[in-house]
Parts: structure tokens; sequence; C-alpha cells
């Protein structure tokens, strides 16, 4: 099979912008002048499979597509979620992530999904985020009060005194917070279509194709579901993303 062919900036090197500052996707440990994260170790292996260097450009997320697409780097990996109006800018990789949310309960709640839940029970949130639009989008309908926090430890701590029934949160954010919370546990993943790619420029589609058939490569190796446990302890590798 040919190899793609495909151009960067700078030949042999993969420059990729990213804010850098979101855990645990990109971030720099303390003292440390490399970034790590998910996001990082995949684009490494990513990069491997092509031959290429890494190079990472620090942007502010604000504009980080406009400048991928004039030129300033190659690639985005910063967590971004797939969506129409951002293609309008860039062209996206397959979808390298699936940003699932996660149902939350008392572990002797006897509560094992939304479906669970109606009249008379309430359910934390945290304004502004994903899992908010869903629960009014899918529970409210059903009769579950919707309580709205600033920051989404409260509802955990809502959760474990019983003041709510559930929370949906991000589930790799909720398998961090449970981990010191035994009393509380994950009764349901919840996908709702968010899946996160790479952006690039609409004028390099080849090097678009071949991220994508190293990304791949990379989750037929198995090499996918080595990072995602390492990153996401406590949460299942999504199918689509396991070795075949």
């Amino acid at each position: 099979e040919e190899e793609p062919e495909f151009e960067t900036l700078e030949e042999g090197v993969l420059q990729v912008g990213s804010c850098l500052d979101y855990r645990p996707f990109e971030f720099f440990k303390k003292g440390e002048d490399e970034p790590t994260g998910f996001d990082v170790e995949l684009t490494d292996a990513i990069a491997a499979e092509l031959g290429l260097e890494v190079e990472w450009v620090r942007a502010n997320f604000d504009t980080i597509f406009t400048a991928v697409s004039v030129g300033e780097f190659d690639m985005v990996a910063a967590a971004s979620t797939i969506t129409e109006e951002r293609q309008e800018t860039v062209d996206f990789s397959d979808p390298y992530y699936n940003a699932r949310q996660a149902l939350t309960v008392q572990s002797e709640s006897g509560i094992a999904s939304t479906d669970d839940l109606g009249d008379g029970d309430t359910v934390g949130v945290q304004k502004g985020t994903t899992g908010k639009a869903w629960a009014e989008e899918n529970l409210a309908p059903q009769g579950v009060e919707i309580k709205v926090f600033d920051v989404v430890t409260g509802a955990f701590t809502d959760l474990e005194s019983g003041a709510v029934q559930g929370v949906v949160n991000d589930e790799p954010s909720s398998a961090a917070e449970i981990e010191n919370r035994p009393g509380l546990e994950i009764a349901e993943s919840i996908d709702t279509d968010e899946d996160y790619g790479f952006a690039f420029s609409k004028d390099n589609p080849d090097l678009t194709l071949a991220v994508n058939e190293a990304l791949q490569a990379v989750i037929d190796a198995g090499t996918y579901e080595e990072i995602f446990m390492k990153y996401f302890p406590g949460t299942e590798v999504p199918e689509e993303f396991r070795a075949t």
C-alpha cells in the first residue's frame, strides 16, 4: 500500500497548535518544558506513524481554527469538539475521542440509568456544560428537577448527602471526582454525539487523510487503548476505539 503524499509547513515536522493548559488532554507537568496529556501522547503516536517530529505551538483557543486555516501551524490538537460551525473554517480528522457524559449516583440507590429518574428526583449539573444541556433536554421532560451548580464539586457533595439523586457531568471528570467519594458510582455512560477531532487547513486535505490513516493504525495496534487507560482510569474505552 502506498504512503499517502502529504506536505507539512516544515519538512519532517508536524507543527501542532494547542492551548496546552487543559488537563488531562494537554498540559505541562511542574518544572517540565515539554507538554504531556492524552492529546499529546496520541499526537506523538500518530506523528511516529507518519515519520514526523512534533513541534508544539501555544495558541489561543478563541482564534486557533483561523490560525490553522491560514497556515500558522499544520494541525490543531486541543480537545476540540467537531461542530458544523467550525467546519466552515477548517477540516477535521475522523473523531479521536468520544466526549461522553456520565450519570453518577449513590451506590446503594438502585438507580441503574437515567430511565429510573422522574418526578421527585433532582439531578445536579454544572452551568455552561453539555451535561446541563443534555439533562434539560432529556431529563426535565421526565419530571426531573435540574439543579445548576457553579462548580461541579458542589453537585457531587450534594449527591453524597442525598440532596440530589444524580449528577450528569463529563465522564472522565466524574470518574476523577468519585475516586475519593466511596459512596458514589457511575451508573451509565451517556453518548451525546460529541466527538473531538484534530483540525487542519482546508488547503491541506492530504495531511488530513494521512492523519486519519495513522490514527486508525494507532487504534488497530492497541496503542490508543493504552493511552486512554492511562489518562482516563475508571472509564471504559468506547467500542469504536478498541483494537480490532
